[in-house]
């Protein structure tokens, strides 16, 4: 049922943000009885509500809103071939500060207009199966050009910390592709670019894997050829 699932991702939300069910329901005006029923889907949630909720969740209306059957593969003709029939993207990277593999989701809803889609990250997950639970939330559009495409996100927590993924060749029929993401890093803060591993599926998360997601040999000699940080 689709309360169900908005329940669930109301409860997934909440619990990322580390909010009891009373610290929701007084920011909503209800009670802790009544959030409870919105998150097992015992009752409907009125519109006004729902955004409401959403608001004090710091997130958009549309993050609780599970995928209609109509926006669940993308198919629109200014998608590239990459994009086709996925509407869910995941993506990796090799955080080398605390030598760990990032894990990370990426939903693209609608088109907000032609070769623009409304895209939602989230960064730094533990598993798949409850990715809302999270480090970091971004939300922001996909872009689509004739041999690029770019997401441009901002942080809903902090608003100063947006980023962009860019991805060349998404024309091709791949699996994967590789894309640079550049913005501003908090730990510490300054600005970085990374490589990300971006993908149709989920990874075997496999040493060789892990191995490729770090900076290489051929990654240095790019550098040192063009001065900047590059990926193809």
């Amino acid at each position: 049922m689709i309360q169900e699932s908005v329940g669930n991702r109301i409860r997934l939300f909440r619990k990322s943000k580390g909010m009891t069910l009373q610290t929701l329901g007084d920011k909503i005006y209800k009670s802790r009885a009544t959030v409870s029923k919105y998150e097992s889907g015992a009752i409907a949630i009125e519109i006004g509500t729902l955004y409401a909720i959403a608001d004090a969740l710091n997130i958009k209306v549309e993050q609780l809103l599970p995928p209609n059957e109509a926006a669940e593969t993308v198919t629109s003709q200014s998608v590239p071939v990459f994009y086709k029939n996925a509407a869910r993207l995941y993506a990796y990277y090799y955080d080398g500060r605390n030598s760990s593999l990032i894990r990370c989701v990426i939903d693209i809803t609608e088109d907000v207009e032609t070769g623009r889609f409304k895209t939602m990250l989230y960064m730094n997950i533990k598993n798949f199966e409850e990715y809302l639970i999270c480090e970091n939330t971004y939300f922001g559009v996909t872009e689509h050009y004739d041999t690029l495409s770019k997401m441009i996100l901002t942080n809903q927590a902090t608003p100063i910390e947006s980023i962009t993924i860019s991805m060349m060749g998404t024309f091709a029929d791949a699996n994967h592709r590789w894309g640079l993401m550049s913005g501003i890093s908090f730990r510490p803060f300054m600005p970085i670019a990374l490589k990300m591993y971006i993908t149709k599926a989920i990874q075997k998360e496999t040493p060789e894997f892990i191995r490729s997601l770090k900076i290489t040999k051929e990654d240095y000699r790019y550098m040192k050829i063009y001065n900047m940080f590059s990926v193809t």
